[in-house]
């Protein structure tokens, strides 16, 4: 049995190949992924090992920011003498570190990073574990003076003597290139700016006395855990946090973490789907290939094979093809890895291919997935084989699943599908976000499931209609394609699955992101009234000179300040929120349209109050009138008073819950060192709109990280941010095609194989190469169709129903993107008659006598 079987592995190579491409692309991205995030994260362990201090001193991180305030925490410069002295420090460092500037060229455009890594300006202060060393030039001496990271002085074209300018948040000031540096480590992508050390704080900070770590190197024979608890205890318990080596290092890694998930969990989701996608291919190639083989396993049977040798041949077959698959995916994850390294490089990350790592969890992952999809895959199909009677040797072949009841799918299907359009039900019905969310998640994944089960059952009705015009569009070429389709509801419904799962996917995403934007749209209409809006495109804060630059603009006749403040509330119910709160100037109804269930603008942007969401009050018992501490960064907290509660039924994004914000002048208080993260201005009387734009626009061009924007800008840059989300499902959506396409292909080639004396019947008795080819064609975009009607109708159920998710945060317009919807249905026949291309010229090259005489 194992010769025989592995006779037939070799025999069948070529119909197995395309299979086994869904499973090289599905290994190919879990290898991928994990060699690709274990690669940066060991090389970052590495630099945040090799640079961190022995003990460093940082300011205690007890509210963490969703959105950027501009304000650099820091801690006394002062506290450097009294580390010094404790017993064990060899010495002690100010350090002078911030990310809240921007660094621009004489011609103002920015010499920084524009991958999102951070421009940082530091002191210089050399040390055998700094990450870089001077390479040309020499250190900075002075206030006007700097050193620039090589990568970026290469990337920017910046040499020695170029003058830049540093937008800090004390004000902005030139410097002279007087040296270049070069990372000795791995450069993460940032832009380094090295200052003065006796100027850095003044000039970054806007004092001397502050700095925003302390380095602390131990004495020679003093470990980092003893010097840590003496340091500790010469700080007086007070609001620092003090970390050894080790513990910033691990720090350092937790901050990089997310960013290394977002790119692990991203490519997972596309090894997710090519594995659910080559489930279905996999399972229609073995199904079509014990059918051809319906004699053959007669004959094994007839000779004494039994039904477990017969369903251990097809198993092991699979398994081949599994190893098969996994060895080649695995090769390509590494060869993906690779590429991914480079292009990082290309970003400005530099990584070093020479270091890739390939732990011991990549390689058993690999086969874990790919063996174990193409077993999964194969056991019904093996099972159904060892139902192969004795006697079918003596018979014709049949093609298995023609004529046999599908009572069982109807059944199994009708089941599924009423549990998930509940589920899907409760979702639109549900009134708290959590459950409404997970009832979205089952419904799903119990509705595609439904779909894929009773799927045959749709075959006939709905390629009926699909095809309905083929016999009158072209004759019985068009009526013997429709037929071909119909003949054998399984196979058809399972080739249709592989695209239809890709097509879901992205018709539910486009109705979200759809309604995401009308939504947007809709809330700017109803809540922006000011002219321009004064942002950076990262929603990064801007220095007070920007905001003093753009009051002095002519034209210019209002101008209302927005800055946020990471906080933590009490409230009356007991629970402790973190949120971000913003804060206004009080002219804030002249740029905004403001709804207040209770209360007005005045109520709320008083001293001493603060206002929210009303949904958000009713929910935690909270009424106008109510006193409750805010905590604030720095541990400072003060109790606040509610003086109004709104009804704007917006979008809580970026982690601002509940709406919270007070005047302005509470956030310069209780968050000292902030920056503006927008200004909204209004033209002043008899400036027209259009003009004044102008004039912003060059008063910000010494700006470069600082837009003016409209409303109709305003609008664009959030459907842009949408966009992201939706270049990521067309990705997917590309990879499922890929797939599907391949399934189509091998469906269709197994197909003219199983047909070859039905086809040289035909041609025998007339049928040219030309309409045997167009037969095919046909009869792929009636699948490729079916796929596509099933994919988007379920689509459009799920973005339905997502919308009502988001409609509980605010964001309740629904858009149907019909143009795209109807691209897809046009894609998916284009899609249809690529995969007929090959196996239609195949068919069309058969000789007519040999076809006949197949067996």
């Amino acid at each position: 049995m194992l010769r025989a079987t592995l006779r037939s592995f070799l025999a069948h190579k070529g119909r197995l190949l395309l299979s086994a491409l869904a499973v090289v692309l599905s290994v190919a991205f879990v290898a991928g992924s994990l060699i690709f995030s274990d690669t940066v994260a060991r090389t970052f362990d590495r630099l945040f090992a090799s640079t961190s201090a022995d003990v460093t001193v940082e300011p205690r991180d007890d509210l963490e920011a969703s959105v950027p305030t501009g304000a650099v925490r820091t801690v006394p410069a002062s506290l450097t003498g009294r580390v010094a002295a404790v017993d064990g420090v060899a010495s002690a460092h100010a350090d002078v570190s911030v990310e809240n500037i921007t660094v621009v060229d004489s011609a103002n455009r920015s010499v920084g990073p524009t991958t999102g890594a951070p421009t940082i300006a530091t002191d210089w202060y050399v040390t055998d574990r700094s990450p870089v060393e001077l390479t040309s030039g020499r250190v900075p001496r002075g206030a006007g003076e700097a050193v620039l990271d090589a990568d970026t002085a290469d990337r920017k074209d910046v040499r020695t003597g170029d003058t830049l300018t540093v937008l800090a948040q004390p004000g902005s000031f030139r410097v002279e290139v007087v040296g270049i540096a070069t990372f000795r480590t791995t450069n993460p992508g940032s832009a380094l700016v090295f200052l003065d050390p006796e100027v850095a704080a003044t000039r970054l900070l806007g004092s001397a006395d502050l700095a925003t770590s302390i380095s602390v190197e131990a004495a020679n024979g003093v470990t980092d855990a003893e010097l840590k608890p003496r340091v500790a205890a010469a700080l007086d318990s007070g609001p620092y946090d003090v970390r050894t080596a080790d513990e910033q290092a691990t720090s350092a890694a937790e901050d990089l973490g997310g960013f290394l998930d977002v790119i692990k969990y991203v490519m997972l989701g596309f090894a997710g789907i090519a594995v659910l996608v080559g489930v279905f291919l996999i399972v229609n190639t073995f199904s079509m290939l014990i059918a051809q083989r319906t004699r053959e396993l007669g004959l094994l049977r007839a000779l004494g094979a039994d039904r477990r040798q017969v369903r251990r041949s097809v198993l092991t077959e699979a398994v081949l093809l599994g190893l098969v698959g996994s060895t080649v995916g695995l090769a390509a994850g590494i060869g993906m890895a690779a590429g991914l390294i480079r292009l990082m490089s290309a970003f400005g990350m530099n990584l070093d291919t020479a270091e890739m790592v390939i732990g011991w969890v990549t390689p058993v992952s690999a086969y874990v997935v790919g063996v174990g999809v193409t077993f999964v895959a194969a056991y019904l199909p093996a099972r159904r084989a060892a139902t192969v009677s004795p006697m079918a040797a003596l018979a014709d072949a049949d093609v298995a699943g023609v004529g046999r009841p599908l009572k069982v799918r109807a059944v199994i299907g009708a089941a599924l599908g009423t549990l998930g359009v509940a589920a899907l039900v409760g979702c639109a019905t549900a009134s708290e976000t959590a459950s409404a969310a997970s009832l979205l998640g089952l419904g799903v994944v119990l509705t595609l499931i439904a779909t894929v089960v009773a799927g045959p059952l749709l075959v006939r009705p709905v390629i009926r209609v699909l095809g309905g015009a083929f016999p009158a569009l072209f004759g019985s070429v068009g009526r013997m394609s429709q037929r071909n389709a119909l003949r054998n509801p399984r196979r058809t419904g399972a080739t249709a699955a592989a695209l239809m799962v890709g097509l879901a996917l992205v018709g539910g995403m486009s109705v979200a992101s759809a309604s995401m934007s009308k939504s947007f749209d809709q809330q700017i209409d109803d809540t922006l009234g000011a002219d321009f809006v004064i942002q950076n495109t990262n929603l990064i804060p801007f220095s007070r000179e920007v905001t003093d630059r753009v009051r002095d603009t002519d034209g210019v006749g209002l101008v209302v300040r927005q800055r946020f403040a990471p906080v933590a509330v009490r409230l009356p119910d007991g629970r402790r929120i973190t949120t971000t709160a913003a804060g206004y100037d009080s002219q804030v109804d002249e740029v905004a349209h403001v709804t207040y269930a209770r209360g007005n603008t005045a109520a709320a942007l008083a001293d001493g109050a603060i206002a929210m969401d009303v949904d958000f009050a009713e929910e935690h018992g909270v009424r106008v009138g109510s006193v409750f501490p805010v905590q604030f960064p720095g541990e400072r907290t003060a109790s606040f008073r509610v003086g109004a509660l709104t009804d704007q039924d917006a979008a809580e994004g970026f982690g601002m819950q509940g709406g919270l914000f007070f005047g302005i002048g509470t956030v310069e208080k209780y968050v000292p060192g902030g920056q503006d993260s927008a200004l909204y201005v209004n033209a002043a009387a008899g400036t027209d709109a259009d003009r004044l734009r102008s004039r912003l626009e060059r008063t910000l061009d010494p700006y470069p990280q600082v837009q003016a924007r409209d409303q109709a800008d305003y609008k664009d840059l959030v459907h842009d941010q949408i966009a992201v989300l939706l270049y990521l499902v067309y990705a997917l959506l590309g990879l499922a095609i890929v797939i599907a396409v391949l399934g189509v292909v091998n469906t269709l080639a197994l197909s003219v194989v199983e047909r070859t004396r039905e086809i040289g019947l035909l041609r025998a008795i007339g049928l040219s190469r030309r309409q045997l080819r167009r037969m095919i064609r046909l009869e792929s975009v009636v699948i490729a169709v079916f796929g596509a009607v099933l994919g988007l109708a379920l689509g459009l159920v799920w973005g339905v129903c997502t919308q009502q998710v988001l409609a509980l945060q605010g964001m309740k317009a629904l858009a149907i993107p019909w143009t795209t919807i109807v691209a897809v249905v046009v894609g998916s026949a284009v899609v249809g008659v690529v995969a007929a291309l090959l196996p239609a010229l195949r068919a069309s090259r058969m000789n007519v006598l040999a076809a006949i005489a197949h067996e």
